[in-house]
């Protein structure tokens, strides 16, 4: 393969979307420890951040509503660039400046074609794998405690 091929990022926008939503969910020990499996850990260069600042959640009354600024949440971002001149973009809940910087590096990683393969099952698999166990449990949380309501019809009524 051609080295230029090797660092050229990867055009894939579904893929990046799904990647990006599972690096702004991941736990920081999933991060540091694909972090400290990674055999050669690229020289990272702060682009933006990692700050921390404010947003506005917003909602809709049964979904479809009108929106409504429901209230604000905190959140940390952060922007890298690798040595490949690839940037890395991350979003992530609280205030752990840590986590956003390592997700940010992880997903300029998932661009780059020689390292995708390593992101996807060192680090984004166990993720879905873990978000999909616990929305399993939930369900079954939530089916344990369902009512089933029904209607008994007396008399000529």
């Amino acid at each position: 393969m051609d080295p230029a091929e090797e660092i050229e990022p990867i055009a894939d926008i579904q893929g990046r979307r799904r990647a990006a939503g599972l690096l702004a969910q991941a736990k920081m020990d999933e991060l540091q420890a694909a972090w400290d499996t990674l055999p050669d850990r690229p020289e990272v260069k702060a682009v933006r951040g990692p700050e921390t600042g404010l947003v506005m959640i917003r909602g809709r009354i049964g979904g479809g509503g009108a929106p409504f600024n429901l209230g604000e949440a905190t959140v940390t971002r952060a922007t890298i660039l690798l040595p490949s001149g690839v940037a890395g973009h991350a979003h992530a809940l609280g205030t752990d400046k840590a986590k956003a910087r390592l997700a940010a590096i992880f997903d300029a990683l998932w661009q780059e074609r020689a390292k995708r393969d390593f992101v996807e099952s060192t680090l984004l698999g166990p993720i879905e794998a873990r978000i999909a166990a616990e929305d399993k449990r939930t369900a079954e949380e939530t089916a344990a405690t369902r009512v089933d309501f029904f209607t008994m019809v007396r008399g000529e009524d």
